[in-house]
């Protein structure tokens, strides 16, 4: 089993809470993008997919609820949109509806950053991206049409496909969801991965929010960091929190893929020497052998090397937006490829080298003896760990 990309149910599902308010006519086309008198032509959406964020949202919800809320009412049923978490509308082939209010049960598409076995609980600290949402018993089916108003924290998602000329995407649909959620969930994090700034202090002391500290060390990072408050004493408390344990759990990730197998002899003898305190070992071995990792999983899909590290860049870029289904995931590729550039394998004056630890003037022998440290050590595990969840 893929331990990095298997989806996993956050939750063990058993069953609805309740059950939905039967409507029997609900024939819903779309929402209209603009103004338009009686006999005018007027442009719909029949998909939609907006947060709270957004103007044109408020519009939508607002219409929208007063809609369901009327036909609630016609059926013997009270609503109020606004007070509900989950809100689910699924209309069927013949315009019949049922409208789930926090009743539908709800599953969650994860990536985890370790194994699990059916069953096991699941932490927050787990869960290195959300890639999907979902309703598995609501019986939904390629020829109904849905609507899904939901809350995540103190904000509102809607996602609605109304299109009747082609089956509804399933898939499409759980993924759409699972971006709402994730963008909504996660705010934070957006928020400062957008933020240039944010991000160039983050990456002049090495840090980024991998996929392994994303749910445990990195917001206390990001506090630190965006404070421009000293992290030295907080980064030895960091060190303390990656026991033998952890790093044998990350070499586990390691392992089972492909290219980095290849690599056992080399990576071993680095691990072994994170856990001994030996950095120089570690620094050496690791910032060097990034391309190599990166090298061998672009031969095994596309049969040759690439033909520089902009083209490996692209490629395990690629390869992450492939494997969450979108760009937009926690796993940040298009940001992660900025901070390699600017940190990892940020070129450098032979003359004027300074702390800056990077694949060049370790390469060549450049950086000072100062910086091969402990922390250094672990954000260049951080950083080969990324490729794991990538490749």
């Amino acid at each position: 089993m893929d331990a990095v990309t298997e989806e996993h149910s956050a939750g063990k599902l058993v069953g609805n809470v309740g059950e939905p308010i039967r409507l029997k006519e609900m024939n819903l086309a779309g929402i209209s993008a603009a103004p338009a008198k009686g006999g005018d032509t007027v442009k719909i959406w029949t998909r939609m997919s907006l947060t709270s964020d957004e103007v044109m949202f408020h519009a939508i919800a607002e219409n929208i609820s007063g809609v369901l809320t009327h036909a609630a009412q016609q059926n013997g049923a009270a609503i109020k949109p606004d007070r509900i978490d989950t809100l689910l509308l699924v209309i069927r082939p013949d315009n019949s509806a049922e409208l789930w209010a926090d009743t539908a049960a709800v599953a969650m598409q994860a990536m985890l950053n370790r194994s699990v076995q059916s069953g096991a609980v699941i932490f927050e600290s787990d869960i290195a991206d959300i890639v999907g949402m979902w309703f598995p018993m609501a019986g939904i089916t390629e020829e109904d049409r849905i609507l899904c108003l939901f809350r995540t924290k103190w904000s509102f998602a809607l996602f609605f496909d109304f299109y009747r000329e082609k089956s509804l995407d399933i898939e499409a649909a759980k993924r759409d969801l699972g971006t709402l959620h994730r963008r909504l969930y996660y705010r934070h994090l957006y928020e400062l991965v957008e933020n240039q700034l944010n991000m160039q202090r983050l990456a002049k002391g090495g840090w980024f929010p991998f996929a392994e500290i994303i749910g445990r060390e990195f917001s206390e990072i990001a506090n630190h960091a965006n404070s421009e408050f000293d992290l030295s004493e907080f980064e030895e408390r960091i060190l303390a929190a990656f026991d033998d344990a952890r790093i044998e759990k990350i070499f586990s990730r390691w392992m089972v893929k492909p290219a980095f197998q290849d690599k056992e002899k080399i990576l071993r003898p680095a691990i072994d020497a994170f856990k001994k305190g030996e950095p120089v070992v570690v620094l050496k071995t690791l910032l060097t052998e990034i391309e190599g990792v990166l090298q061998s999983a672009h031969r095994q899909k596309h049969g040759k090397s690439a033909a520089n590290m902009k083209a490996l860049f692209a490629f395990a870029t690629a390869s992450a937006e492939e494997r969450a289904g979108t760009g937009d995931s926690l796993l940040f590729p298009s940001s992660f490829v900025d901070y390699l550039r600017a940190y990892t394998f940020d070129h450098f004056d032979p003359d004027a080298v300074g702390a800056t630890l990077s694949r060049h003037s370790v390469g060549h022998g450049a950086a000072e003896a100062e910086s091969y440290t402990q922390i250094r050590a672990l954000q260049a595990i951080l950083t080969l760990d990324q490729f794991a969840f990538y490749l």
